[in-house]
């Protein structure tokens, strides 16, 4: 009787392990569902974590690699990620209210659903990214590189590529 009790606990704790929102940045973290409201993550790691549904608002993630991150639903709204690299990264319905992405990088992303209500986009990259049904209407694209990789965006580009 005992046996089958504690194989059944030892299928509960295999496997891998839930999101800890307290594990320092690192590749491959999994912060499913955490707050990193307001953390300075600058020149961070995340590439390849798991952040779906996470919160980042007013951080600072400036020069951070979060290229191959699962973030769909995450919430990155009045934070400051200039130069961060997104590029591959899975960022389906992201929040990016108010944020700062001066040459942020977004190749090859999906963006697709994502808010970009009042963002600053000047000088990122976008070559690549899924665009269907994302906010820019009020964005900021000064300099940006488009997604067809070669059309810049012209001085004074808010809302689409002009």
């Amino acid at each position: 009787m005992l046996l089958p009790l504690l194989a059944a606990a030892a299928l509960l704790t295999a496997g891998p392990a839930g999101a800890a929102c307290n594990d320092p940045a690192a590749a491959r973290v999994d912060w499913r569902r955490c707050l990193q409201d307001g953390q300075d993550l600058s020149g961070a790691d995340l590439s390849g974590a798991v952040l779906r549904d996470a919160s980042f608002a007013r951080g600072r993630l400036v020069g951070a690699n979060l290229s191959g991150a699962e973030a769909p639903d995450a919430r990155f709204t009045s934070a400051d990620a200039q130069g961060a690299d997104f590029s591959r990264a899975v960022l389906r319905g992201a929040d990016f209210t108010r944020t700062r992405l001066v040459d942020a990088t977004f190749i090859g992303a999906d963006l697709r659903n994502a808010r970009f209500f009042r963002a600053d986009l000047t000088g990122a990259k976008l070559t690549g990214a899924l665009l269907a049904g994302s906010d820019l209407s009020t964005a900021t694209l000064d300099g940006a590189l488009w997604v067809d990789g070669q059309k810049r965006c012209a001085a004074g580009s808010v809302g689409a590529c002009q």
